[in-house]
Parts: structure tokens; C-alpha cells; sequence
């Protein structure tokens, strides 16, 4: 087996992994790109170290490729105020893949089985079904709360999900009001629905009773006019 059937393997399980499992989960054309041109950039460049390596093997040789390879890898910033974790992952999987390509072994089933092993952790791992109903994110309220009771109430209310955790991040009393980090779990479907029947049913109830009021009430009248 010759390395272009491991650069081959790497070009497929990298569109697996943005086109097939990124892109209709996340749906940042973007970061899709960005993964892309870090896989396909990482394989060129650590393949053609590599077969710089075995035309002039020696020791300091091998020893600045290292160098260079990482100063590279290096320039990639992983800023974590503009992309979230789960892309974080992405993107550190899209370079674990053209790693394996550029410095594997194409006599070697390791890196083939790696790739597969990196599509199979991300589809599970990310999937809708597993994680659709947990969501982290940071709320500020318009109130300083300082029990934790009366905080997670607070949210619940507001959310109308489930508070599993809560960190407070500042507690402004000056201003009144809270900034927290919190982690929630929505209802299921089968739950919400009959919530929201029973709410539109209490909120339609009153309004149906004063419209039957003014029905019976506007009866005399026409029989006086007739």
C-alpha cells in the first residue's frame, strides 16, 4: 500500500468529518472551511518533511523538521472566545487526521484505524440525540441574588428547563444584577407539549367564558329591539 492511498483515506475521513458530521450539526460554513484548509495544509506540509527526512536522514535533520513542524502547528490559534469547545475538538481532530497521513506508515494499519476511530467517537459523541437536550450558557439577570435556592429558582422560571449546575461569575449589588454560568437540561417533547396545551388552554378559558358573558348578556337586547 503507497502513501497516496493514506493521503486518499485522510481527503475522505476529513469530508466525512466536516460534511458529513459537522456542517448539518453546527452549520458555520466558516469553521468548515477553516478545518478544511488546516487538515489538507498540515498533510502537505508534514508529507513533504517527511520525504525531505528520507532523502537527507540525518540527525540534525530530523531534529529541525521536528522544530519546524511544531513552530507551524504552533501558528494555529485556538481562540476560545470565538469558537466553542466542540469546534475546538473539530479543528483538533482535523489535525490529528492529517498528522496520521503525513507521518504514518502507509504499511500500517494504526493510522487508518485512528481515522476511523475519530469519525466514530465524533458521530456518536455529537450526535443530536445525546446532546440536544443538555445546553451551557451564561445568563445575566436583572436581579443580585445571593442564595443559591432562590438563583436556581430564579432560572428555572425564566428557562422553563432543568438547572443541573450553576456558577456565579459576578454579583453586582450596586447595579442589581447577576451574571452566571449556567447548565440546564430541556424537557422532553413528549412533556412540553401537554405543558403548553395546559397553559393555552388556561390562558384561552377566561377569554371563552367573557365572549359567552357578552353573547347572553347581548340576547334581551335584541329580543327588546325585535
Amino acid at each position: 500500500m503507497t502513501a497516496i492511498a493514506l493521503y486518499a483515506a485522510n481527503v475522505l475521513a476529513i469530508c466525512i468529518l466536516v460534511c458529513g458530521l459537522y456542517l448539518p450539526r453546527h452549520h458555520r460554513r466558516d469553521m468548515a472551511l477553516a478545518f478544511l484548509g488546516v487538515n489538507i495544509g498540515v498533510l502537505a506540509l508534514s508529507a513533504t518533511l517527511v520525504t525531505a527526512m528520507s532523502v537527507t536522514a540525518t540527525a540534525g535533520t530530523a531534529t529541525g523538521i521536528g522544530i519546524g513542524l511544531f513552530g507551524v502547528l504552533s501558528i494555529v490559534r485556538l481562540r476560545s472566545d470565538e469558537i466553542s469547545h466542540s469546534e475546538v475538538a473539530y479543528y483538533v481532530a482535523s489535525l490529528a487526521m492529517a498528522l496520521l497521513a503525513g507521518l504514518g506508515s502507509a504499511t500500517s494499519p494504526l493510522p487508518f484505524a485512528f481515522m476511523v476511530l475519530l469519525l466514530a467517537v465524533f458521530a456518536i459523541a455529537d450526535s443530536p440525540r445525546l446532546t440536544a437536550r443538555h445546553e451551557h450558557m451564561e445568563i445575566i439577570l436583572d436581579r443580585a441574588i445571593t442564595e443559591p435556592e432562590e438563583l436556581t429558582h430564579a432560572l428555572e422560571q425564566r428557562l422553563g428547563a432543568t438547572v443541573k449546575g450553576v456558577r456565579v461569575r459576578r454579583l453586582d449589588l450596586a447595579n442589581d444584577l447577576t451574571v452566571v454560568d449556567v447548565q440546564i437540561t430541556r424537557p422532553t417533547l413528549a412533556a412540553s407539549v401537554p405543558a403548553r396545551a395546559t397553559t393555552a388552554a388556561r390562558t384561552r378559558s377566561p377569554l371563552r367564558r367573557e365572549h359567552q358573558r357578552t353573547a347572553l348578556a347581548t340576547v334581551p337586547v335584541l329580543e327588546q329591539t325585535r
